[in-house]
């Protein structure tokens, strides 16, 4: 078992890439009204910029495993930052142009470096100290990235969606040539941000590059109490509890990207303006961090990172119901309150699927990573759901009942499952409350 002097430093370096990455995934929320206005899309169309981020993990999560073999963790994520700079000076000609296949081009070339990135951080959390409390460490990460998601969305919602109504209004009685320069104009809005985080990524791979950031030996992981699978495991899928995990982080991914990506298109269905509408995903994001923080209190201490899965599946169910059968803004409001324990989907079902794989762990982390495609497909069937019943948008919150159902499953056996067999009987120790 690691020492917590030993792992301490690493962690600090790892928070500040979580930091990066919160910043730039969860502007999402932001670009999706953002390029809606701008580009003129439908809510499907827009919502093809959370696909073109997520897509990227699926493609990109298993190549990043290998390279990782290769480069080792520190390498990796240094090249990680390097392409997501590429991706995101992609968006100045992409805005002077105004056009959107580049910008989606942007969204998958950064979602690109980000896989390789959470490639190397994701298991380096995981594996760097002692298993029971990964959804701890993981915890601890996610302050930084709801915290940096926070930034984005004051810093940029304030520059992009500033005015936003304004504009949509002018555009409306504006003639085909006034309408094309107002948008002219109006796109150009996300070259300087953009150039500003190039800078800032080019700057954070020089520093881990510079950094005393040790690499980490997969043999040293733990078994989390579980009783190990019998015989030699010649593929990572003869996992049962990896495999289920997988899905599940796919169902999770929903779970967490739509309260953030999809709530201001939501909101707008319900005819809440965008000047009030764009503080939401923050309230989310607000509500999410109050989730990190009660992990690293909780877990393990007083929750298993099995019963906090349960927990949060079961709230997650009840808020969605209440969302659907409410209107205006109680149905945003239980929509909010639902990144609470979204917060704690992400660590826990990590810490259950990742544990035990040995030389399988860069390969496990990778299938797990491909799974985050979750948050690109589900947004896109919820913003289809509004185009087809624009007229009843808690419709489109249904999408995530399976979700939940599915969380819930793996949070009570799904997790216990060491061979595809027969179900595995976890030690006491690991169950109790």
């Amino acid at each position: 078992m690691a020492k917590a002097k030993s792992y301490i430093y690493p962690l600090i370096i790892i928070a500040i890439l979580f930091f990066v990455f919160g910043f730039i995934t969860w502007v999402n929320g932001i670009l999706i009204p953002y390029f809606q206005i701008c580009l003129e899309l439908t809510n499907f169309q827009s919502l093809l910029v959370a696909f073109a981020s997520y897509i990227a993990y699926f493609f990109m999560a298993i190549p990043s495993a290998w390279i990782l073999k290769y480069t080792g963790y520190k390498k990796g994520m240094v090249i990680g930052l390097l392409i997501m700079a590429l991706g995101t000076v992609m968006f100045v000609p992409a805005a002077f142009s105004r056009t959107y296949l580049l910008f989606l081009g942007g969204l998958f070339v950064t979602g690109t470096g980000l896989a390789l990135l959470q490639t190397a951080a994701n298991p380096y959390v995981a594996i760097i100290g002692p298993s029971e409390s990964t959804a701890q460490r993981i915890g601890f990460m996610g302050i930084a990235n709801k915290t940096a998601g926070i930034l984005s969305q004051r810093i940029l919602g304030a520059i992009f969606l500033l005015n936003a109504d304004s504009i949509v209004a002018s555009i409306s009685t504006a003639s085909v040539t006034e309408k094309a320069a107002i948008l002219d104009e109006y796109v150009l809005k996300v070259v300087n941000p953009y150039l500003v985080i190039t800078a800032i990524l080019a700057l954070l791979a020089v520093m881990v590059f510079l950094s005393k950031l040790p690499e980490v030996e997969e043999s040293e992981d733990e078994t989390l109490g579980f009783e190990k699978p019998e015989g030699s495991k010649t593929s990572v899928f003869q996992y049962p509890y990896l495999v289920l995990g997988v899905i599940a982080l796919f169902m999770a991914a929903g779970c967490e990207v739509i309260p953030i990506d999809g709530i201001i298109l939501y909101s707008r269905a319900l005819d809440i303006p965008l000047q009030e509408s764009r503080h939401f995903a923050e309230y989310t994001l607000y509500a999410m961090l109050v989730g990190y923080v009660a992990s690293t209190v909780l877990i393990p201490k007083w929750l298993s990172q099995q019963t906090a899965l349960k927990y949060c599946s079961i709230s997650g169910l009840f808020l969605i119901t209440g969302a659907y059968f409410s209107t205006g803004m109680v149905s945003i409001y239980c929509l909010i309150c639902t990144g609470f324990g979204a917060a704690l989907l992400w660590g826990t079902i990590w810490g259950l699927a990742i544990r035990n794989l040995k030389k399988f762990t860069k390969i496990g982390s990778a299938l797990l990573l491909m799974s985050v495609i979750g948050g690109g497909i589900f947004p896109l069937i919820f913003g289809s759901l509004i185009d087809w019943n624009p007229a009843s948008p808690q419709t489109s919150l249904l999408v995530l009942i399976p979700c939940y159902l599915f969380l819930l499953y793996y949070s009570v056996w799904g997790f216990k499952k060491l061979e595809w067999q027969k179900e595995a009987v976890s030690l006491s120790s690991t169950t109790a409350q």
